[in-house]
């Protein structure tokens, strides 16, 4: 199993797309597997193919691909100082936008744009991917505008505003947890007390049922795992990690877990019968779930000289290993059943391990495709890697976008990529470009 583990059609209705298609945050069954065929063993001498690069506002959501469509969000600032501190909530005037453009030229087919004054930090412009389910798309900005937009004409047909709606402040970041749908609902983090997480109607934006009240609800989307026979939704936020019933919200349990500055942002991540999640200064946990009941005990306990605690980016886990970037800046494998640190290397964000940038709270995006993986990093080179209990082996590696963000005092991207079509779609703060990577052209 993997984070967001993939679920049999009868346990779960999936999102209505073609195989092809990457239709929200970490592919189509957000676990980040690319499973199309065809694709690159090494990239050219010269780099990809760029099919299309179109220029595009700040932001940190990566792009959905589907029927032929691209859908992103930016945002559009009009005035205010959008210099980043980490603490500091910038007090800016403009627009958010949710842009929707083709595939194959990158033209725009549609805009859909909203007055969306922000009072957050880090306001280069909205976190979420877009969740495109058929017919509809599904946008959540950073101040919490969450939107139901027809997919082909993107004619509003429902929205909330969260922190208006469940009386809740808005995150210090902004709000950041891509929304999920199962089955008739879109799942959010929502709100405050007894609010934390709300499932809404996903055709008429109907609340559903609400759930769970948090000191701050975080910056982590909703999972689904399968365990015990049955699927739970986990929602992590500043208080901890909690198993909830999906179709009605009842609290199956809940384990604290506080990461400094409530910044509990990775997806809990499940193998067999291991989960894991952590997140600022070195804090992460491993559970035991129970294969009897939903339920789980505690296997141990993360520092920092052990487990693994992304600030950035949800790793990925096969065979009992988790890899992924450590707040440290390192990219780690790790052992699920025991939080053990197996190796560590800077060449993701890097490059060489003697070309360290200081990218302490690294970002890099990790997605396996056949036997190898593509990796997006922070610096805005993507390579291709094989990845294994014993280590790091780089195959390829090309630039694919200039980091031009600003993060921690270097220059940065700090978004998913999506992978369709044999393709590549990747953003930054001023472009968003389609790439080939098709074995043949």
């Amino acid at each position: 199993m993997r984070c967001f583990a993939l679920f049999a059609a009868a346990l779960l209705v999936p999102l209505m797309v073609s195989a092809a298609d990457w239709p929200q945050w970490m592919g189509p069954n957000r676990d980040d597997v690319w499973s199309e065929a065809g694709i690159v063993a090494e990239f050219p001498s010269g780099g990809p193919k760029f099919l299309w690069r179109k220029p595009i506002q700040g932001g940190f959501a990566g792009p959905a691909v589907a029927d032929g469509k691209v859908y992103v969000t930016d945002y559009e600032r009009t005035a205010g100082d959008n210099k980043p501190a980490p603490t500091k909530r910038n007090e800016l005037q403009g627009k958010e936008r949710v842009l929707c453009l083709d595939a194959i030229t990158g033209e725009q087919l549609w805009k859909h744009e909203y007055e969306c004054p922000y009072t957050v930090s880090y306001p280069a412009g909205p976190r979420c991917t877009p969740t495109v389910d058929g017919a509809l798309v599904y946008t959540l900005g950073a101040m919490g505008d969450l939107f139901c937009l027809d997919a082909q004409s993107g004619r509003v047909v429902w929205s909330k505003n969260l922190p208006q709606a469940y009386r809740a402040p808005v995150p210090l970041w902004g709000y950041a947890g891509h929304p999920l749908v199962y089955g008739g609902s879109l799942i959010c983090a929502a709100g405050n007390k007894g609010s934390a997480v709300v499932a809404f109607d996903k055709l008429t934006g109907q609340e559903q049922w609400k759930a769970l009240s948090a000191n701050e609800i975080g910056y982590s989307p909703p999972t689904l795992i399968k365990a015990a026979g049955i699927t739970q939704l986990l929602v992590f936020n500043g208080d901890g990690v909690s198993s909830l019933n999906p179709e009605n919200g009842t609290l199956y349990w809940s384990e604290p877990l506080r990461t400094a500055f409530s910044m509990a942002i990775m997806s809990p991540c499940t193998d067999g019968e291991f989960l894991f999640a952590g997140g600022h200064s070195g804090v992460s946990m491993g559970w035991k779930l129970d294969p009897d009941k939903p339920a789980v005990t505690k296997a141990w306990q993360g520092s920092r000289n052990s487990g693994l605690a992304p600030v950035s980016g949800t790793p990925f886990v096969e065979n009992g290993v988790a890899y992924g970037i450590d707040g440290s800046g390192l990219f780690r494998a790790i052992r699920m059943a025991t939080g053990e640190r197996l190796w560590a290397t800077s060449k993701p964000v890097n490059g060489q391990d003697n070309e360290r940038r200081g990218a302490v709270e690294g970002a890099t995006f990790v997605t396996k495709n056949g036997n190898r993986f593509f990796i997006f990093g922070e610096n805005g080179d993507l390579a291709i890697a094989r990845l294994s209990p014993e280590g790091y082996e780089e195959v390829s590696r090309t630039k694919l976008l200039d980091p031009v963000g600003v993060g921690l005092g270097r220059n940065v991207v700090w978004s998913h990529p999506a992978y369709a079509n044999q393709c590549v779609f990747a953003r930054n703060d001023q472009e968003i470009i389609c790439a080939s990577l098709a074995a043949t052209p």
